[in-house]
């Protein structure tokens, strides 16, 4: 089973990878802010996460990780 990992203080809330997700599980987070002001992405189905890594490809911070 894949798993992606948001580092949330890294994360500059973008949304490029909301765009990238073909199974569309990462959403920007509304209710969590990190300590630059931004809301991070967040994966919210992770059971549903193929390990494609499209997310973590497009993200110009490096702010996700998948393992598979």
């Amino acid at each position: 089973m894949a798993k992606a990992t948001v580092l949330t203080e890294t994360c500059k809330g973008c949304g490029l990878c909301t765009l990238a997700c073909p199974k569309k599980i990462v959403a920007l987070s509304k209710t969590v802010l990190n300590s630059k002001g931004h809301h991070p992405a967040e994966i919210t189905k992770p059971e549903e996460c193929i390990g494609c890594a499209m997310c973590a490809t497009v993200c110009p911070d490096v702010a996700i990780t998948v393992e598979r």
